[in-house]
């Protein structure tokens, strides 16, 4: 294993571009020559990754339809690319990081090169595209990367050999959630963030719900952090009222700053719509000491046991919500004890555990 490429549709401040920085982080560490073939839509956290990037035409609209087909049109332009990138060595793993990027897969499947997929999602829309893409991945896949267990029973795909590794954090926000101190309030107030796309499957309206139940509190402000821009949040709130407790930002790679002045970390995804595979916000979020409430199935149940780091509560529970977030409110001495616990369940995510097990996967894929 001595040469690797990379392919990653969308860099923005997402998890699964930022799982992938964790993994050229590892192989660097090995002494393996790498590139990374990118969309060109999107500047995040894959830039100064530490290896050369070469982009692909890629473009989101607000438009599914044309989405779809920008989508499909840029991996014939990355299946173009890598057939003329000469430096590309004959023995090269092709690392496809989400479903997405199947243009890489069929060059490495069509060039007698190995193909690893890191699979970040459960479903894909329309089906007929999960359905497309999971059929690549079992034509072209030496071996699957799952990042939980639910994800591994979610996904199966057929006739691929697949191994479970959990995301970790990042080095540099593990330094500052080393360094960070948690506190139950700050001048009082007693702040709850929460992190999510401008998507209503993961949970904005409920958040809206919840926030309503609660406004006898004044000391109890919300903040919500997406991963959009300015104008993302003022189209999608456009006619509603917002309320005085809740302040929205936009999408930022400054996301300890958030962590180190909460006092809970919420994740208010839809059970019934979508499944988290993982949840790398709420594992930053432990690891910073906050405590945590989070769905009661998927990734995030399992990096939580309810009542020792957080809680596990059904989105949709709008009551049991409110009841939870007044009781840690009100009880300094129950987050202080959360957040002690969520340190240490934080500590088996570490980046050296995350770097071994990927390593180990590339060993076992080169074998085979």
């Amino acid at each position: 294993m001595k040469n690797m490429i990379f392919c990653h549709l969308l860099n923005d401040a997402s998890g699964s571009p930022r799982v992938l920085r964790g993994v050229i982080k590892a192989i660097n560490g090995a002494n393996v020559n790498a590139k990374l073939f990118v969309g060109t839509n999107g500047r995040g956290v894959l830039e100064g990754c530490g290896i050369p990037i070469s982009r692909y035409w890629y473009l989101r609209s607000t438009f599914r339809v044309i989405t779809l087909f920008t989508f499909l049109l840029s991996q014939i332009l990355l299946f173009i690319a890598l057939v003329r990138d000469r430096s590309i060595d004959k023995n090269a793993i092709i690392y496809v990081n989400t479903l997405l990027p199947f243009g890489g897969a069929l060059f490495g499947k069509l060039t007698g090169r190995k193909v690893i997929y890191h699979v970040h999602e459960i479903s894909i829309q329309p089906k007929l595209l999960c359905s497309f893409l999971c059929g690549v991945v079992r034509l072209t896949s030496s071996i699957n990367i799952y990042v939980s267990k639910a994800h591994t029973l979610a996904l199966p795909i057929a006739g691929v050999p697949a191994v479970q590794i959990y995301n970790s954090l990042d080095d540099e926000l593990s330094l500052a959630a080393s360094n960070s101190v948690y506190q139950h309030r700050r001048n009082g107030i007693f702040s709850v963030l929460m992190i999510a796309s401008l998507r209503d499957y993961k949970g904005i309206p409920e958040l809206l719900n919840l926030i309503a139940a609660i406004e006898d509190r004044s000391d109890i402000l919300f903040e919500l952090v997406v991963n959009d821009e300015q104008i993302d949040i003022d189209k999608y709130f456009s006619g509603k009222i917002l309320p005085a407790s809740l302040i929205i930002y936009p999408r930022t790679n400054k996301m300890a700053d958030f962590y180190q002045r909460a006092s809970l970390v919420l994740n208010l995804t839809r059970v019934d719509i979508c499944i988290e595979t993982f949840g790398l916000t709420i594992l930053e979020s432990m690891a910073f000491g906050v405590p945590v409430i989070v769905p009661p199935v998927g990734g995030p149940a399992e990096l939580v046991s309810d009542a020792i780091e957080g809680f596990i509560v059904d989105s949709r529970d709008t009551t049991l919500l409110k009841e939870k977030i007044v009781l840690l409110a009100d009880n300094a001495s129950i987050c202080h004890k959360m957040s002690r616990s969520a340190r240490l369940r934080a500590q088996d995510f570490s980046p050296q555990v995350f770097a071994s097990s990927i390593l180990d996967a590339l060993q076992l894929s080169s074998s085979m």
